[in-house]
């Protein structure tokens, strides 16, 4: 291949590649964020614990970057006591699900 036809066959397989991964379903996710909703679900919220500090608004977010945040959390990359403990009872499913149904979420 030459030049722009590199190019142009490099960007597809990238754009083929980013949609496989969005294997989450939105519905799903909309029924297992019970966990999750009632930190992140509150605008302004504040934790606690382990620290005083501002939740972070997931509506909106890239999937991957919940997706790669989640399984962090569970392998213990990201400090962060509850987070932990949610995360270590998440299937690579339920993080998929919860990634797409919050990252279509405009709020």
């Amino acid at each position: 291949m030459q030049g722009k036809q590199w190019w142009l066959a490099l960007g597809t397989a990238l754009t083929l590649s980013m949609s496989a991964h969005a294997a989450g379903d939105p519905q799903a996710g909309a029924s297992k964020n019970s966990m999750c909703v009632g930190c992140h679900g509150i605008p302004g919220y504040h934790t606690a614990f382990p620290e005083v500090y501002s939740v972070p608004k997931l509506g909106g977010q890239h999937a991957e970057y919940i997706v790669a945040a989640l399984k962090e959390y569970k392998s213990g990359a990201r400090k962060h006591p509850s987070m932990r403990g949610i995360a270590e009872q998440l299937s690579d499913q339920d993080m998929e699900d919860l990634a797409a149904y919050y990252s279509a979420k405009k709020e």
